[in-house]
């Protein structure tokens, strides 16, 4: 069932909030760089489900960060990338564009 951005992090502080204020930022950060290390190893050579359980370990583990920090990823994207590119404004981006 497709879950918006907004469903997922209230899903994950509802599954795990608890454990992960006791963990804290620290802890959590931690766990965070394993589990991007785990998909890095994962997109040398891992297989298409392992590499998708992977990108989903890492999406899960930075929306605990989020929950811990007390940001909503989702208004935070909108104000970083709302309106296209932090830079140029443009969608797609236009940045390179004039540089050779």
């Amino acid at each position: 069932m497709p879950q918006t951005l907004t469903q997922f992090q209230d899903r994950i502080r509802l599954l795990y909030g608890s454990k992960d204020a006791r963990r804290g930022v620290e802890g959590t950060f931690m766990w965070f760089m394993e589990e991007v290390g785990e998909l890095s190893a994962a997109l040398r050579s891992g297989p298409k489900d392992e590499l998708a359980a992977e990108f989903a370990d890492v999406l899960a583990w930075l929306v605990t960060l989020a929950n811990i920090a007390e940001i909503d990823l989702d208004e935070a994207i909108a104000a970083k990338y709302g309106a296209g590119c932090p830079k140029c404004y443009r969608t797609p981006c236009a940045c390179n564009e004039a540089k050779p």
